[in-house]
């Protein structure tokens, strides 16, 4: 089974997480909302799977390219 690590393309804070651990997602699902700049950005997952690991919490700030959540397919 392969991980994958969905990680953030820009700095900003977590405005909202849509899934939990163990949910099954589809590839293209909306994982977790990012507000960056009064925008909100929606992050995607890469693949079909299950939601291993969540590492962020709302209103935490993260930096570009840190991993949000790990999905396994």
């Amino acid at each position: 089974m392969a991980r994958h690590a969905v990680e953030s393309e820009v700095a900003g804070s977590v405005w909202k997480v849509e899934v939990a651990v163990g949910a099954t997602v589809a590839k293209g699902d909306v994982l977790i909302i990012l507000e960056s700049m009064k925008m909100e950005i929606p992050v995607e997952s890469p693949a079909s799977g299950v939601i291993e690991e969540i590492l962020v919490l709302p209103e935490e700030q993260v930096a570009e390219e840190q991993v949000l959540i790990v999905v396994r397919s």
